[in-house]
């Protein structure tokens, strides 16, 4: 008895075993979880203390699947079963990474654009915008800038979901509140409030 549970205690946490494969595997993922937890939980906590939260909503996004994709390397790494895979995998990177470019070439579009949004600022968030949508030509306010998708908050409290890569394309002239003229958001000052117009496409 005592064999077969020092036995079990030796494999439970050994990589070349299934037991511990699966027990690492746990590990791992509660590891990942608590750790994406702890960003999200920063990102609210820090939230209060900024003036301009713009790039907050996308870089509490981006930090959880960071730690996702590192937590996977790491135990793909430690279990040796899965590092033969991994390359055997590489062997056909090429045809993969093509393939794989095609199938998410509109995330991974939404993904830069939404880079491109939080560091040229185009937008902000509570900027008032106006927008073509199925419901019509319609003025809402920017709510958040996720890893896809830019959403906005019209006047009946409906959520509208509009690509990053859509609000890159689309040209966006920002007025002043007070009707003076239109100035760069990269010269105007940032106290100043501003309403910011998207010309439909």
């Amino acid at each position: 008895m005592n064999d077969m549970v020092d036995a079990i205690q030796h494999d439970f946490f050994n990589p070349h075993t299934s037991i511990g494969a699966v027990s690492l595997g746990v590990l791992f993922l509660l590891a990942a979880i608590a750790l994406a937890g702890f960003v999200r939980r920063g990102a609210r906590r820090l939230k209060p203390h900024l003036s301009d939260v713009t790039g907050l909503a996308f870089a509490s996004a981006f930090g959880q699947v960071f730690v996702y994709l590192v937590a996977l390397i790491f135990y793909a790494h430690l279990i040796p079963d899965l590092r033969a895979v991994g390359t055997a995998l590489l062997a056909g990177a090429g045809v993969v990474s093509v393939v794989f470019g095609l199938a998410a070439q509109s995330t991974l579009s939404n993904v830069v654009a939404g880079f491109s949004l939080v560091l040229y600022r185009p937008i902000r968030v509570g900027d008032h915008v106006q927008l073509n949508t199925p419901k019509g030509l319609v003025t809402a306010t920017v709510e958040a800038i996720s890893l896809g998708y830019t959403i906005l908050l019209d006047a009946d409290n409906d959520q509208i979901f509009v690509p990053n890569s859509v609000m890159m394309s689309t040209i966006v002239i920002r007025m002043k509140e007070n009707g003076g003229e239109a100035s760069s958001s990269t010269t105007e000052n940032p106290s100043a409030a501003s309403t910011t117009r998207i010309a439909p496409s």
